[in-house]
């Protein structure tokens, strides 16, 4: 393959991956402020089932050769930062 081409695909996969868990990150908020508490379990398993799906994504992108096995680590490290401030925010309301 190119390495171009190579290049491009790598790129829209990391953007892609940045994109899903930005909607990840914005749906939890939004379940937080409307829906229900982070002690409910659906709460729970919205967060498990979307953040597992991410992961199951990233190891795909990864066996592909498409997104660094670290890249994919930060990605998931960043977002539960970010919800681990949603979750403080929210329970100190």
């Amino acid at each position: 393959m190119d390495i171009e081409v190579q290049d491009t695909y790598k790129e829209k996969a990391m953007k892609q991956l940045h994109i899903d868990a930005e909607k990840i990150a914005k749906l939890i908020k939004v379940q937080m402020d409307n829906l229900t508490m982070p002690q409910c379990p659906l709460y729970e398993e919205v967060l498990d089932t979307q953040m597992y799906g991410l992961s199951r994504e990233i190891d795909f992108a990864v066996k592909l050769g498409l997104v660094e096995q670290e890249k994919g680590r930060e990605i998931l490290a960043l977002l539960e930062k970010e919800l681990n401030v949603l979750h403080e925010l929210y329970t100190k309301k």
